[in-house]
């Protein structure tokens, strides 16, 4: 599997971590799913940056 396919597999999971907390927990709260999306985007750029590179 080359870099560029998982890195866009990495994107897409990211995106539907957000979307699934989103649809779960978050469905009328708009500043704790704004904080907690920038939340998991931030773990998954640690962890990326951790990892994967």
């Amino acid at each position: 599997m080359t870099k560029s396919v998982a890195i866009i597999i990495y994107f897409l999971t990211m995106v539907a971590v957000i979307v699934g907390a989103d649809l779960l927990f978050f469905k009328n709260r708009f500043w704790e799913r704004l904080i907690a999306n920038i939340g998991i985007v931030l773990l998954f750029i640690a962890f990326y940056f951790g990892f994967i590179k």
